[in-house]
């Protein structure tokens, strides 16, 4: 008998989210029927114009919002569970993490999240902040970093317990020279343990050098999907589809 498939590192089933401005406000779709599937080891980008829902759609994955309708499963549990989120590595675009907290300590609140114990915790924090470069700064509250700085500081917590799924947010932006070198370590040594890749991103490059496949996303839908070089390659498919939308948008008005 042949053994079990694993189930998917991340599957998105007929997803749909929606927000309401207030208790009287009108509901807005962010994401609208949304089918993906993300296997073990596999990387997918994910492009698409500002307020397409790429941010949504990773904070659903994250665990940090719940969907409106639809299944959203990481490795066949729900995000929010802990066996799921144990298992997740999440950038999010800025950051979130109070000011007045130093990398130390963020970080020993994300690790007990993701189940690590106390000593296993202080051990990836110490060698994470020095792999990206913040060692000396470790105890220093984060009002005090640079863009650049707290952007490190992001993939040190994304990749702080070797995650399984990692859902990166625009990973390039802010970025100072130092960090670009060690994303693409953190990147390399993440494929070669066969962890899977989100990458939500409006610079085409980033899902050249990561990405082997893509989906584009407009307006909450997934407009086109395939190899990333074919995608990009028709820059002119590209330019049509933001073309398209734009176009709905003015008549939506």
């Amino acid at each position: 008998m042949a053994p079990p498939a694993s189930p998917a590192a991340l599957e998105l089933r007929g997803l749909v989210k929606r927000f309401r401005p207030g208790l009287l406000g009108r509901a807005r779709t962010v994401l609208s029927g949304i089918d993906l599937v993300l296997e073990p080891g596999a990387s997918l980008g994910l492009v698409g114009p500002n307020g397409s829902g790429k941010s949504t759609l990773l904070r659903l994955a994250a665990g940090l919002e719940r969907p409106s309708a639809g299944e959203l499963r990481v490795f066949g549990h729900a995000p929010e569970e802990r066996r799921a989120r144990a298992r997740i590595g999440y950038l999010p675009d800025g950051c979130p993490f109070p000011d007045e907290l130093s990398p130390l300590s963020v970080l020993g609140l994300l690790g007990s999240l993701h189940g690590l114990a106390r000593r296993e915790c202080a051990r990836a924090a110490e060698a994470g902040l020095e792999r990206v470069g913040l060692a000396r700064e470790a105890r220093r509250p984060l009002r005090h970093f640079n863009q650049g700085m707290k952007r490190r500081f992001g993939l040190a917590q994304a990749f702080l317990h070797r995650p399984d799924l990692l859902l990166l947010d625009e990973p390039t932006a802010g970025l100072d020279a130092e960090g670009y070198v060690v994303l693409e370590e953190l990147l390399g040594e993440a494929r070669a343990r066969g962890a899977a890749l989100l990458l939500a991103t409006h610079v085409l490059s980033d899902l050249q050098d990561h990405c082997p496949r893509s989906a584009v996303l407009l307006a909450g839908r997934i407009a086109a999907a395939g190899p990333t070089a074919e995608l990009l390659g028709d820059r002119q498919r590209l330019l049509e589809l933001y073309r398209e939308l734009d176009t709905s948008r003015r008549g939506a008005r």
